[in-house]
């Protein structure tokens, strides 16, 4: 289940849905700055698309490099570390992010979702509901929590390794 061959399909499922968001984004912007400036006519419903696409690349983008392993972090203490403290540091570290992610982004994100579509709130000028933009953020925790029992699963292998 957390094989590389499995994370790698999951990453690169979100690089291409990533890549598409932010096609449709720049045509989406392009749209609505052509819109307003040539045409003299903006588009009632692109500023609102832009906020939402970015939401998405926001968070998957987040969650996606949260499986790289590519955060941004500061790791002058683990460098001076030995290989087996480093490790279980690190192992320590994802044991963190995923309870972030399960608490902020799943719980959190499913309480929104819920009560936005509970309350029927839809947008202003699109008229979907929100649970739909907001969905995104337990689903990018889960990709979180899924990428930090992955690369624990990995550490532990080192960590025998050594």
């Amino acid at each position: 289940m957390f094989s590389p061959s499995i994370k790698n399909t999951i990453d690169r499922w979100i690089e291409v849905f990533l890549i598409l968001l932010m096609a449709l984004m720049v045509i989406n912007v392009s749209w609505q700055v052509g819109s307003r400036y040539i045409l003299n006519d903006p588009s009632s419903f692109t500023d609102e698309l832009a906020r939402y696409m970015l939401i998405w690349v926001g968070m998957l983008g987040a969650a996606y490099v949260a499986g790289k392993d590519e955060h941004l972090a500061i790791d002058i203490v683990l460098t001076k570390m030995n290989p087996t403290n480093r490790i279980k540091t690190q192992m320590l570290i994802h044991v963190f992010v995923m309870l972030f992610a399960l608490a902020a982004m799943v719980i959190g994100g499913v309480n929104l979702v819920y009560i936005t579509f509970i309350l029927g709130q839809n947008s202003a000028a699109l008229q979907i509901p929100l649970a739909y933009v907001y969905v995104v953020i337990p689903f990018s925790g889960l990709l979180v929590i899924y990428y930090q029992i992955s690369r624990i699963v990995m550490l532990n292998q080192e960590l025998k390794n050594s």
